[in-house]
């Protein structure tokens, strides 16, 4: 593994849910561990316009899992839990997991999102019916990026 290659590996994990992080090939070994409350800069957030004198500002991010439900309370949005690469199907001759219509069920596969050669699957956590598809197959997905609207049912 080159620098390269471990600075991208922080910046995914840093960007993910996860709190730990092991890998062991060969004769290296890395370990990473993650405390505290994952934080984000106000200004690559956009979430408020506000003069400074030039100190960063900073909140605490909600879990992507927190950050579901949206304005209509049967509308369940499913965002991504990692940075990666959006893949509707499980091949490319493969039908996509699901389609505008579907209905699915907590713990259904949607999609997979891969990141670092590793596919994570991303799976419903409702009940319901897929909406809308909110990502392209193939496209660069952002940590919190809405992937899916899901109807509650």
């Amino acid at each position: 593994m080159n620098l390269r290659e471990i600075k991208e590996l922080i910046r995914i994990i840093d960007n993910s849910s996860l709190t730990e992080f092991q890998y062991e090939k060969d004769d290296y070994k890395i370990f990473i561990k993650k405390e505290g409350k994952v934080l984000k800069n106000k200004y690559t957030e956009s979430v408020e316009k506000e003069e400074t004198s030039g100190e960063a500002l900073f909140t605490e991010v909600e879990e992507p899992a927190k950050q579901m439900e949206k304005e209509d309370e049967n509308l369940f949005v499913v965002v991504s839990p990692i940075v990666g690469t959006f893949y509707s199907a499980p091949g490319p001759e493969a039908p996509a997991y699901v389609k505008i219509g579907d209905r699915v069920k907590k713990g259904d596969v949607l999609c997979i999102v891969e990141a670092m050669k590793l596919m994570n699957e991303i799976n419903s956590d409702v009940d319901g019916e897929i909406v809308e598809i909110l990502a392209e197959n193939q496209s660069i997905v952002e940590y919190g990026q809405p992937l899916f609207k899901i109807r509650k049912v």
